[in-house]
């Protein structure tokens, strides 16, 4: 059984999906249940990871939070603190490693997807075939497995990458 992608498979972004609460309720949920409290550092912190659907890594929230106009900040340590939290309470999601950084996305509010990451450059491309969620179902039953989920990164080169260079190699440079 042959799974055939398209072009208008991959996808740069996906739309949000309705939920019930926003994020930074169900964070206030998650948090209630730790015995923990809304701080003013965790909602500028929420509300900055859910600002806009990008993949990032802690280093990247450093500097969106840095680079806030409102004079509002979170310290560094908090920063790590909370990703771990969010993590946790199933708001957002590792998605792979790119060097010696994790990527995290969101993973509430927004549709089961899964990823082509390039090898060489590093870039992840998200997409939804229903092909494969159905495929899963299918080996999911003949096993009596029930799937709550799944995750799919395939790793490989991008199209651009693949392409061989446009000019030829000057003779003294493959000296």
């Amino acid at each position: 059984m042959g799974i055939e992608m398209t072009k208008e498979d991959v996808v740069s972004e996906l739309e949000a999906v309705s939920v019930a609460v926003s994020p930074a309720e169900k964070y206030r949920e998650y948090l209630a249940t730790q015995r923990l409290r809304m701080t003013r550092e965790r909602e500028i912190f929420v509300e900055e990871v859910f600002a806009s659907h990008e993949h990032f890594d802690a280093d990247q929230l450093i500097q969106r939070l840095e680079q806030r106009k409102d004079g509002k900040r979170v310290s560094r340590s908090t920063i790590y603190r909370h990703l771990k939290q969010l993590e946790e309470a199933g708001l957002i999601r590792k998605v792979a490693r790119q060097g010696d950084r994790d990527l995290y996305e969101h993973d509430y509010g927004y549709p089961q997807h899964d990823h082509l990451i390039c090898k060489k450059c590093e870039e992840l491309f998200e997409f939804h075939n229903e092909k494969i969620s159905e495929l899963l179902e299918e080996v999911a039953r003949e096993h009596g497995f029930r799937i709550e989920g799944h995750r799919l990164e395939a790793f490989g080169l991008c199209d651009k990458c693949c392409r061989r260079p446009n000019t030829r190699p000057n003779k003294m440079n493959l000296i």
